[in-house]
């Protein structure tokens, strides 16, 4: 039985790695593609959903917080499995966005655009550090490895909760300079 165990748990960690890197390459890839695909004006709603999903993933993971800290384990699981999925609906409408929009150049002169510039360079950089972390939590939650669980979301929920809440900040100093 042990033998089955480090086979499942090679597997997935092998799974995890592979998805660490190639989440963020093919986002990098499509992000690249300089012919956008037209599918219609109503991808330009989406930087605006994707604030909405940040604003509650971040809302989910102070809720998750909360309930772990309160010993409700069902909340808690509710709640960041909710934040999970909101990351992965994220995603795809991130990547959508850009696939058929061009980026949007920031604006802003003076003090705010260093500002803006830091904030952006550090929630790319970390949005993109932290899926392994998140993936890493995810399975150790599910497969009952409690303790590596609270080991790895040490680092995972700071990481995690930051990224959202400057995706929020960084889409609201952005959101002037949007064409649409």
């Amino acid at each position: 039985m042990q033998t089955v165990q480090i086979v499942e748990e090679r597997k997935a960690n092998r799974i995890i790695n592979i998805l660490s890197i190639a989440i963020p390459v093919a986002v990098a890839v499509l992000l690249g593609i300089r012919q956008k695909v037209d599918l219609g004006d109503w991808t330009t709603f989406l930087p605006h959903l994707n604030a909405v999903i940040n604003s509650l993933t971040s809302v989910l993971l102070l809720i998750g917080l909360y309930y772990i800290k309160q010993k409700n384990i069902a909340g808690h699981r509710v709640s960041m499995l909710s934040a999970f999925t909101l990351g992965s609906v994220f995603l795809v409408s991130y990547v959508l966005y850009h696939l058929t929009n061009e980026s949007t150049t920031f604006g802003g002169q003076g003090w705010i655009r260093p500002v803006y510039y830091f904030l952006l360079v550090s929630h790319i950089v970390l949005s993109i550090v932290v899926v392994w972390f998140v993936l890493r939590a995810v399975y150790y939650a599910i497969s009952g490895q409690i303790a590596q669980h609270k080991a790895v979301v040490k680092w995972a929920y700071p990481i995690w909760l930051y990224v959202s809440i400057t995706g929020v900040i960084v889409y609201f100093m952005i959101a002037p300079y949007y064409n649409h």
